[in-house]
């Protein structure tokens, strides 16, 4: 098996569902500049869906236990992490952390997740993918097998046509927020969307002198799907609703906010 980088994303700009946003302008270019992690919650997915242009922040500095590397899942026994092992040399940037050659920690987290899933009623569905990126590729980085894994569930799976990239592919300055200033423009970015948790240090009006509108991600109001081992959960891996809801998934990511639910969940239409 041959061990796998990423490579620069091609650029594809196309609209969808995006251009029904209330007071969203023909000229908008609507831009997220987010962290890859390993198999993100179904809100970093909504995010990408609303943005035109989604960025991949990873030459900034790796953080250890956080969601870079690690992730939950539903099991009979509750939540369980599922972490891969990278280290804790914080003196690195998310694109600079190499995956061990080791394979083990790959069989283990597939190991856990055909436990916990395998009576899913999607899992052979999506099931023999995750397998074969975790057993049967070979990863040098850890931003490359993120960012793979997030391509992949976005576009093949929940049908969004935002565009990818990487901020390492620009010529960019700066430091925190003037450094994402540097990038928005560099993209020609009219809004900049933005996690919640970015207002303990974001300065909005600092964006608006160069033109950029900065909109704040909601994450509240996700309807619950049929999870397996309750209670439910919303913060877990996004493989637990693909595994749970299949074709259905982005009803629950953000299709519910202005569609009627799909005729599958509808009463007296349960699957």
């Amino acid at each position: 098996m041959s061990r796998r980088e990423l490579t620069p994303f091609p650029g594809k700009m196309t609209e969808d569902s995006r251009s029904a946003l209330p007071g969203r302008k023909p000229t908008d270019k609507r831009v997220a500049i987010v962290q890859s992690n390993y198999l993100p919650w179904k809100g970093y997915f909504d995010i990408i869906h609303d943005a035109d242009l989604f960025v991949f922040y990873d030459d900034v500095q790796f953080t250890k236990n956080d969601w870079r590397n690690r992730n939950q899942i539903k099991s009979l026994n509750g939540l369980e992490w599922l972490t891969i092992p990278v280290g804790k040399n914080e003196n690195r940037r998310i694109n600079e952390v190499r995956i061990p050659p080791d394979s083990s920690w790959t069989k283990h987290h597939w190991q856990r997740i055909e436990a916990s899933y395998q009576g899913a009623e999607y899992f052979k569905e999506y099931g023999p993918w995750l397998r074969g990126v975790l057993l049967h590729e070979r990863w040098e980085t850890l931003s490359a097998l993120n960012q793979h894994i997030i391509r992949t569930i976005s576009q093949d799976f929940l049908g969004v046509s935002t565009s990818f990239v990487r901020s390492q592919d620009f010529a960019i300055s700066g430091q925190k927020q003037e450094r994402l200033l540097s990038l928005l423009e560099s993209l020609g970015a009219s809004t900049y969307i933005s996690g919640p948790a970015a207002k303990n240090y974001l300065e909005p009006a600092r964006f608006a002198e160069v033109g950029i509108n900065v909109e704040w991600k909601d994450y509240s109001g996700y309807p619950e799907y049929p999870q397996q081992h309750p209670p439910f959960v919303h913060t877990v891996s996004i493989v637990d609703l693909l595994f749970c809801t299949g074709p259905r998934a982005s009803y629950y990511i953000w299709g519910w906010r202005s569609a009627r639910p799909p005729a599958a969940i509808l009463p007296g239409h349960e699957l």
